[in-house]
């Protein structure tokens, strides 16, 4: 046991630079002042000028910068006879900055603004430009910056709580536990499932939460167990990521009694990455997630194959960014990068495979339903090549 706890102590103890990273700060949406939510209109025979916020020039996020940008230009590439005329700005990761940005860009001619990469700075950005009309496709995961002319690119935790669920559904679990942090994102996930569980019929047996310390994940994990069994649930959903309590949930939850072949394990993060997680009881049977492996496969390897080295987790983002508007402007149409354009329920292909904005400003996208068996990931149930499948 101590061999095993050594190393995800230290997973946990990275948790709080990777939740800084992730950026969730935000503020309330601004509605748009053009009917509809309205989109400039653009001259598809012309090259269609298009701004990509990234924060450049900030020390903690640089590399991340350049990994977007790249994918982004990798995008161009790709485009069939659609020209667009990409122009970077830099944010330095600020959100006064990514808004005097933003102003800029679109008095430069920019139609659409993809980016910026925190929630904070994009919102800002939605606000400075929400009264000329101009859509904002941030890379921000965090769904309450969401809405007017502001939609989110980041895989969001309802998207995969929805999938899960909704398979889990389907397998004959119907009753959840919730385990979440006391913190921001917590708080984002435990909501995310619970409005996913009411869609899907599945009850919430009960929500147990825990102070983001050792400590406390020590004490709340016969409080877990207690909870998952009282409470007749079948299946308890762990929000944590792998640089979080996860590594130390799916060790001490069966060593306390909740065993995986009794009661289902799932997860809105990855598990498959450490590899380590792979070797713990909890995870083996356990659901999670993987954007779609041929899609993710064939963009690392192009990107590789231009630039001599692996993308950044998150620079297929703006890959998806460029898909979309080159998707739109592909159809001639002068009102392409309008909200209803943006919204088309058919979607776009990605770098991770299918994904379509929401009319609320957020995204679902094709995911695969994973589990572990024998230490190895297999997919149980594929990621839609389309929507309208068994996976939306």
């Amino acid at each position: 046991m101590l061999a095993v706890l050594s190393p995800t102590r230290k997973l946990m103890r990275k948790a709080i630079a990777v939740a800084a990273f992730i950026g969730l700060a935000a503020c309330d949406p601004v509605m748009m002042t053009t009917a509809g939510g309205g989109g400039p209109r653009v001259d598809t025979a012309s090259p269609v000028p298009v701004a990509l916020l990234v924060p450049r020039s900030d020390s903690s996020a640089g590399a991340v910068a350049s990994s977007m940008e790249n994918a982004a230009r990798l995008a161009l590439a790709s485009l069939d006879g659609v020209q667009i005329d990409l122009r970077v700005y830099d944010t330095a990761g600020n959100a006064q900055q990514a808004a005097t940005q933003a102003e800029r860009a679109v008095a430069e001619g920019a139609k659409i603004i993809l980016g910026p990469l925190y929630g904070e700075a994009s919102n800002a950005a939605g606000v400075a430009v929400a009264d000329n009309g101009v859509n904002v496709m941030s890379f921000s995961n965090n769904p309450s910056i969401a809405g007017g002319n502001v939609f989110i690119l980041g895989p969001t935790f309802r998207n995969t709580a929805n999938r899960l669920l909704g398979y889990a559904a389907r397998q004959g679990k119907n009753s959840v536990v919730i385990v979440h942090p006391q913190n921001l994102e917590g708080e984002f996930g435990k909501a995310a499932i619970q409005a996913a569980a009411a869609q899907n019929g599945v009850r919430v047996a009960a929500v147990e939460s825990f102070a983001f310390s050792q400590e406390s994940v020590n004490a709340a994990v016969p409080r877990i167990r207690d909870s998952v069994q009282s409470n007749g649930a079948d299946s308890v959903f762990l929000t944590s990521t792998a640089a979080g309590a996860l590594p130390m949930f799916l060790q001490l939850l069966p060593e306390a009694g909740l065993s995986p072949a009794t009661t289902q394990y799932m997860g809105l993060a990855r598990w498959d990455v450490p590899t380590q997680i792979l070797s713990m009881p909890g995870a083996q049977g356990g659901y999670f997630t993987l954007s779609d492996p041929g899609a993710t496969t064939a963009f690392e390897s192009r990107y590789r194959a231009q630039y001599g080295a692996a993308p950044h987790p998150l620079a297929g983002l703006a890959f998806d960014g460029i898909a979309a508007v080159g998707a739109l402007v592909q159809q001639g149409r002068s009102d392409a990068l309008g909200t209803r354009a943006l919204t088309q329920n058919s979607g776009f292909q990605g770098a991770n495979g299918v994904f379509r904005l929401r009319p609320d400003g957020t995204n679902e996208r094709g995911l695969a339903v994973a589990t572990v068996r024998n230490n190895q990931v297999t997919i149980l149930d594929p990621a839609p090549s389309g929507f309208g499948g068994a996976g939306f």
